[in-house]
């Protein structure tokens, strides 16, 4: 057999696995499992054993992108474009106040600290530029997975959504402007019109990208027959997209966002199940990205004013963060929910501003600012390790927010709630039931007290031994001479299928799908038939459910209408 090495797929392996149980562990002791994940990442990583590799991390590169291209088109397709209409200025202020008061306060902070210790105004300047740049990033995946995890719906909800989307473009400006002026201020040669140039094709050619590439999704999608086909066109589509934004110096994950915010928008019932079954897919890669993240963090020794830079910078961006959201909301007159708990949802720092600090090196390496340390390499120090402090803080304060506001919970599927509904509670108790040995012409009068569209057939003891059905009822319609003496035993040819009464309305839905079928009776353990369940009930009870009560409140508040209730019930006809 060829040699094949296997280190690859060993390491994803104890990387999943061990992120799961970490995850777990965490959950137990109610802390989001995103930390679970990271701090495994860490054990497995260059801060513990040393068993992810610095080699490995690169290796792996091409996930890691793959990765942010499926957690940006999930993110996107969150984002419902009535909601932007409705708090587009709330919106942009509140992201104009959380990331420029971060990148003041922090930018402020720092060039105190560098310039007292290199006493150097243009060096100090450039260094406080790029780390206030880097501090207005949010990790818009360890946030969302905060959300996703405790299935939090609402108006803060949908703001802290919107605004780490949003935060990525806002960083990404930022950081090009923060580092021509470092560069500048470091004695480099910077051309404004080929930083604004490269500025717009990152991001308007992300955009552009996104936009085109959902708009040809979304014609095919209904091509497919199935949503599971719909989920290998959409990651095909993904996969695309980051390709092309490699290829073309364009941002990855603005890209995949945009592809998931225009095929929600333009196709949002052709897309709905198809981002509901990326997301569940979509774990195991979620999982291993943390544990990288984690993995690539390393703690080294550093200078004790860079430790000092690090305090500052967490300090100067949580206020910043904190502040700046609040300031925004009150303008723009946000809901209150949002200007006093928002800024707890922004906390998390990862992969952007880690990316970014790495960008900074490629320019900024030659700048030395002491010995051997270079200003590059005192970034990258003070933004792995700020990272680290943020990804501990930030999940737990993305949950005291949605928990303040009372948002945890209300994100309540159709499966949610057929699950936690017991087949008695919803299931007919008093179906009209056939005995084997009923005369035809006495069955055909006991059917039509009820319209069940399927007969349970028992026995003497009421053991269920068969269906009539309406096959049934047309093969002996056109021979009513023989209903006097023909016995239904004799007529019926349904199949011995029915639900135990022990499982939930779920269950009794999957089952129903499987199968094909419209109802099926429900027995207990011994084979007696109980009652009669179909899909119809199933809908008519979601329909009756306190949960579309509730959605048809706050409808006009924080969704689109097309992708509420008409959207959960086709999920249930699917």
């Amino acid at each position: 057999m060829q040699h094949v090495s296997y280190e690859i797929l060993l390491l994803l392996s104890i990387g999943v696995f061990g992120g799961m149980l970490g995850g777990i562990l965490f959950q137990r002791l109610r802390i989001p499992q995103v930390i679970g994940y990271i701090a495994v990442g860490l054990l497995l990583g260059q801060t513990g054993i040393g068993y992810i590799s610095h080699q490995a991390i690169s290796s792996l590169q091409l996930f890691n992108f793959f990765a942010l291209g499926v957690i940006g088109f999930l993110v996107g397709g969150e984002l419902k474009l009535s909601t932007f209409r409705r708090y587009a200025r709330s919106y942009t202020l509140i992201l104009l106040g959380e990331g420029g008061l971060a990148f003041i306060f922090v930018g402020i902070g720092s060039f105190v600290i560098l310039h007292f210790v290199l006493h150097n105004m243009q060096l100090a300047m450039a260094g406080a530029l790029v780390l206030g740049a880097i501090a207005s990033a949010t990790d818009p995946a360890s946030t969302i997975d905060v959300l996703w995890e405790y299935r939090a719906r609402g108006v803060l909800t949908t703001s802290i959504i919107a605004i780490v989307a949003l935060d990525d473009a806002l960083a990404m400006t930022l950081y090009a402007m923060g580092t021509a002026g470092a560069q500048l201020l470091a004695g480099g040669d910077v051309a404004v019109v080929e930083i604004l140039r490269h500025l717009a094709v990152e991001l308007g050619g992300a955009l552009i990208l996104g936009a085109a590439g959902a708009l040809l999704l979304a014609g095919l999608l209904k091509l497919m027959q199935t949503a599971e086909k719909g989920v290998a066109m959409a990651l095909a589509f993904i996969m695309l997209i980051i390709a092309a934004a490699i290829a073309f110096e364009m941002d990855v994950i603005l890209g995949a966002m945009m592809l998931g915010f225009t095929l929600t928008n333009v196709a949002p019932r052709r897309s709905h199940r198809v981002f509901e079954l990326l997301r569940n897919f979509s774990i195991p890669i979620y999982v291993m990205f943390f544990v990288l993240v984690g993995a690539r963090i390393r703690l080294q020794a550093l200078p004790a004013w860079v430790w000092l830079t690090v305090a500052v910078y967490v300090v100067g961006r949580t206020a910043g963060k904190m502040l700046g959201a609040w300031w925004g909301g009150k303008l723009s007159k946000a809901d209150d929910v949002v200007c006093k708990y928002l800024g707890l949802g922004l906390f998390a720092q990862g992969g952007v501003a880690i990316g970014l600090s790495i960008l900074a090196t490629q320019s900024l390496n030659k700048v030395m600012l002491s010995g051997e340390l270079s200003l590059g390499s005192a970034i990258i120090g003070v933004v792995t390790t700020t990272t680290l402090i943020v990804q501990i803080l930030g999940p737990p304060a993305v949950k005291l927010a949605i928990k303040l506001s009372n948002e945890i919970g209300k994100d309540r599927k159709p499966e949610d709630i057929l699950r936690e509904c017991p087949l008695s509670q919803v299931m007919d108790k008093e179906p009209v039931i056939l005995s084997y040995d009923l005369p035809v012409a006495e069955a055909l009068r006991k059917i039509q007290q009820k319209p069940q569209g399927l007969f349970p057939v028992v026995d003497k003891e009421g053991k269920l031994l068969s269906v009539f059905t309406m096959n049934d009822l047309r093969e002996i319609l056109t021979e009513p001479e023989e209903w006097q003496w023909l016995l239904l035993a004799d007529v019926i040819t349904g199949e011995k299928r029915f639900l135990p009464n022990r499982i939930n309305a779920l269950e009794a839905q999957r089952e129903l799908q499987a199968t094909g079928l419209e109802a099926m009776p429900v027995c207990d353990e011994a084979g007696k038939v109980t009652g009669l369940v179909s899909l119809a009930q199933l809908r008519a009870y979601l329909q009756q459910s306190a949960f579309f009560k509730k959605e048809e409140e706050t409808n006009d508040q924080s969704e689109s209408p097309e992708t509420s209730e008409e959207d959960d019930l086709a999920q249930v006809e699917t």
